[in-house]
């Protein structure tokens, strides 16, 4: 039932977007040669350069309109939205459209097609992105509101009370616009009653095949404790009798990744314990081929701002302009890292082994401002440009802290299997300076175990604007 939904549901998804393109498209051609549009002119047309008629513009849709439903299929637009985050559906629409105009001035510069407005496509761009992403963000308000009102929900049980079973209630309870009903957990060691988050055990296992006989669920979760997985295999053999949807959340899954790395040995599964994709060759040469470009670029843009930066530094507080300290990077090995100095000179063997705090006295009038923006940390395009550190990763940490974070912090070293970055998954999301360390790792193996060319480029969007400023960088 469920999959019938979820196909009835992408079908009326996708009719939705085939009306936006159509609209946004002729709502375009309005803007563009009927409306005060019509007398800019960015592209230093010529008066006399004629373009086509509506019916010739309208023509196109027949080749647009698949051409977009085909980029937005494979760049992920169609797929199930429960446990999906909505701003990486809005950059998935950024993506299509971007991966969409730019076919179409290709052929525009292949065909060297003359009379088809350039403005007429950049307008298009932008409507079609803003009505596709209010289109979504409307959608989501009205599923939300259906299932408060107990619409459109999936109806779920837990087989197994463990840690995989707490993880899973906190995850659902977090996010309530997901739509999930927990109706109980089946369990055969907790006694019948006992609650977490208002979860109730409502039976043992044992009773698992007359549960789903009388109960009419979407989705099964077997959350077993990680000593009683010799129970599994009848367990699951039960589920699949039913014909319910069936998932297995881990009680291991703190040690394996979030996109499992599979082998297939002749018919046996081998899951990898991590998943690094910049341990692959081809991978880390176009990081850093995008490293060094992106770093001279960020250079040229920022030199008067840090050079501004930097006489001022001088002016206001003795002592050097370039702060250096020693971090530990990849493999575990040492550099020094470089921003500009925002404290009062001090003596090493006084300097605190901790965090700056807020109104902290050694911060200078000036320091207090570019650290608040981040602009202390643009001489580290330098350490980028060395191939010390890279435009994206996890931040690099003091010895001192690396040596005390590695003894009382799962997982923690993971994260000098790749280079150190200037900006990262988890300081977007707003774990920087004075807060939990834990969830700035988990945020770090996040990224480690799913690097893509496009997660840096999305992280980098997003630093513009989550990034630079931030209320702990005091």
């Amino acid at each position: 039932m469920i999959k019938d939904n979820q196909k009835m549901f992408n079908r009326v998804h996708v009719l939705m977007d085939a009306c936006i393109i159509v609209i946004a498209y002729l709502l375009t051609y309005y803007l563009r040669f009927e409306s005060p549009l019509i007398h800019l002119d960015f592209f230093n047309l010529s008066p006399d350069t004629g373009f086509y008629s509506f019916p010739v513009y309208a023509r196109r849709l027949i080749f647009i309109v698949p051409l977009y439903l085909f980029i937005y299929y494979f760049t992920h637009l169609y797929t199930p939205k429960r446990g999906k985050r909505r701003l990486a559906e809005v950059f998935n629409i950024i993506l299509a459209n971007t991966i969409g105009i730019a076919f179409f001035f290709s052929y525009l510069y292949l065909t060297k097609e003359s009379h088809l407005s350039r403005l007429y496509l950049g307008v298009f761009y932008c409507l079609n992105i803003a009505f596709s992403v209010a289109f979504r963000m409307i959608l989501v308000q009205a599923l939300r509101a259906a299932r408060r009102k107990g619409y459109n929900l999936k109806h779920v049980i837990l087989v197994g009370y463990g840690h995989a079973a707490e993880a899973y209630i906190d995850r659902i309870f977090a996010n309530p616009q997901w739509g999930y009903y927990i109706h109980g957990i089946l369990d055969d060691n907790i006694e019948v009653g006992t609650m977490y988050k208002k979860v109730p055990v409502i039976g043992s296992i044992t009773h698992l095949e007359s549960f789903l006989s009388k109960m009419n669920l979407d989705e099964i979760a077997i959350t077993l404790s990680i000593g009683e997985y010799e129970k599994l295999e009848k367990i699951v053999s039960i589920c699949e009798k039913s014909g319910v949807h069936t998932k297995f959340v881990p009680d291991y899954y703190s040690f394996i990744p979030t996109t499992p790395y599979t082998e297939d040995l002749y018919g046996l599964p081998v899951i990898n314990i991590r998943n690094v994709p910049l341990s692959n060759t081809y991978n880390r040469i176009i990081k850093r081929l995008v490293d060094i470009v992106g770093s001279i670029v960020a250079l040229i843009i920022f030199a008067i701002p840090m050079i501004l930066v930097a006489i001022i530094i001088k002016i206001t507080s003795p002592g050097p302009v370039i702060f250096t300290q020693v971090r530990i990077g990849k493999h575990n090995k040492e550099f020094k890292m470089y921003k500009f100095r925002s404290m009062e000179i001090q003596p090493s063997q006084e300097e605190k082994k901790a965090w700056t705090t807020k109104s902290d006295p050694r911060v200078t009038g000036i320091g207090k401002f570019i650290r608040r923006t981040s602009i202390d940390e643009f001489p580290q395009f330098f350490n980028v440009l060395k191939g010390d550190m890279s435009l994206v990763g996890p931040r690099p940490e003091r010895p001192f802290f690396v040596d005390k974070f590695k003894e009382e912090i799962p997982r923690y070293m993971i994260k000098h299997q790749v280079s150190p970055g200037l900006t990262g998954w988890a300081q977007i999301n707003g774990y920087r300076g004075d807060t939990s360390i834990r969830k700035r790792i988990d945020h770090d193996l996040y990224y480690i175990e799913n690097w893509t060319l496009g997660l840096d480029f999305k992280i980098m969007f997003l630093t513009i604007f989550k990034g630079f400023i931030n209320k702990n960088a005091y």
